[in-house]
């Protein structure tokens, strides 16, 4: 257990990020309330998500974690779950194919809210109000009424999140994912994509494969590996009183761990030295996440993982990088040499999105494919170059047909950008995208898992 730490101890420290509650009484009312509801996830499968994810640290696996940018009460609905659920599939099948390594899935889902904020008011025809940060927290509706922050909404959101844990368990449980449904996976309106056709191709391929398992008694009935999958759930660990409303003391082991995901993230914003944030991250059992941007310099990240990891338990850091498409290539060797040179037992996993939002003529935020995947390649060139490993992607994405992200087989232009652009904050990958994102990946990692048995 982390020394001198209590759930509540991220109090005493600088908390930036946080709603302004303009009723703390009906705030700890709210608190209390959710204190003494059933845990989310168990602290059981946070230590197997750290145990699956120190196989990624050694490169004998890779992390796949994508999901919304922001989970909303209006869009919810068990399609949009389940459309969601099955591009990780596919994603995570094309590259296990390709690279014949495990994929260890996590989904921005079933908690991803809270949203951080560049500032904590905005401006729209002369008229200022609070700005918008999650449904957890306000409503989007431009008015005074909805922008007032609302504790309320942090007991929606934990019913939304139980719902949509449900649903993710069946899917993953329940035969759905089931690998002769391999070819049952793609979306329909995915017809016209090169991609789509593509994926079909190795369905088959995959489809032959198990019958051959079959024909030698190898089967779905004898081998449960074959017809579910371990899928876990994750989101940015920033509103702090529903975090620490969620911490739990495992009957077990004694140690806290957050029960309202699998896998915890510190953002760009709230990763500071002596931050609220990282004073609760550094105490929770949970394996964890670093987003780690330009303005991060090698001896503050190790000063952080001294703190967040002190034992080094492999599996619990995932450092993931969010640079852009210009910029990875200058600044991520300095951290990989850091870290590499201290000893640290991390995953690189690569953001391709936060660094590559530029706004359409339009006015609409966007982010240019070819962008996402040049800092896709670069990242892949970097842990090349210093001889570590890529272990992972974490995407901004959504099963459903939008049109956010210019570029793409399917070409979203500017102009279409308002077709169906239906995000409640940064502009996600479409499922045709996210599919040509698991080729590319699933591309690189075969040369990286070929490059390394030349070298055995």
């Amino acid at each position: 257990m982390a020394a001198n730490w209590a759930p509540d101890s991220w109090t005493h420290h600088e908390a930036r990020q946080l709603p302004v509650y303009p009723d703390t009484a009906r705030l700890q009312d709210v608190t209390d309330r959710l204190s003494n509801f059933p845990p989310l996830v168990f602290a059981g499968e946070a230590r197997n998500l750290t145990g699956d994810l120190a196989r990624v640290a050694e490169g004998k696996a890779f992390l796949l974690q994508g999901g919304d940018c922001a989970e909303s009460f209006a869009e919810f609905h068990p399609n949009n779950i389940r459309d969601t659920f099955r591009v990780i599939l596919q994603m995570a099948v094309v590259m296990t194919f390709a690279s014949k390594l495990p994929v260890v899935k996590l989904g921005r889902m079933a908690g991803q809210f809270a949203k951080p904020r560049s500032a904590p008011n905005e401006v729209i025809d002369g008229v200022e109000l609070p700005s918008y940060r999650g449904d957890n927290v306000n409503d989007i509706a431009f008015t005074p009424e909805s922008r007032l922050p609302d504790p309320e909404r942090m007991v929606r959101a934990y019913a939304q999140s139980a719902a949509t844990l449900n649903l993710l368990r069946a899917f993953a449980q329940g035969g759905y994912a089931n690998l002769h449904q391999v070819h049952r996976w793609t979306h329909d309106f995915m017809g016209r994509s090169p991609w789509a056709k593509k994926y079909a191709e190795t369905a088959d391929r995959i489809g032959e494969a198990l019958d051959f398992m079959e024909a030698c008694g190898i089967s779905p009935d004898t081998v449960p590996q074959l017809s579910q999958t371990t899928f876990y759930t994750s989101h940015e660990a920033l509103l702090l009183p529903f975090e620490q409303a969620m911490t739990r003391q495992d009957s077990l082991t004694g140690d806290w761990y957050d029960t309202s995901a699998h896998f915890l993230w510190i953002g760009d914003r709230t990763r500071f030295e002596g931050s609220a944030h990282v004073e609760f991250l550094r105490g929770i059992g949970n394996p964890i996440g670093i987003k780690c941007g330009p303005s991060l310099e090698p001896d503050a990240l190790l000063r952080m993982l001294d703190t967040l990891n002190p034992a080094r338990v492999p599996g619990r850091m995932t450092l993931i990088t969010r640079y852009g498409h210009d910029k990875i290539e200058a600044h991520l060797p300095r951290l990989v040499r850091a870290v590499t040179r201290e000893g640290h037992p991390v995953i690189w996993s690569c953001d391709p999105m936060h660094g590559n939002v530029v706004k359409a003529a339009n006015g609409y935020k966007t982010r240019p494919f070819d962008r996402i995947l040049t800092e896709v390649r670069g990242f892949f060139a970097v842990h090349r170059a210093e001889g570590t490993h890529a272990g992972g992607i974490h995407a901004e994405m959504t099963g459903q047909n939008v049109t956010e992200c210019t570029g793409g087989a399917i070409d979203v232009t500017e102009q279409s950008l308002a077709d169906r652009y239906h995000t409640h904050c940064d502009p996600r990958l479409n499922a045709g995208q996210s599919l040509e994102l698991a080729f590319l990946l699933a591309e690189m990692l075969n040369t990286e898992m070929a490059q390394r048995r030349k070298a055995a």
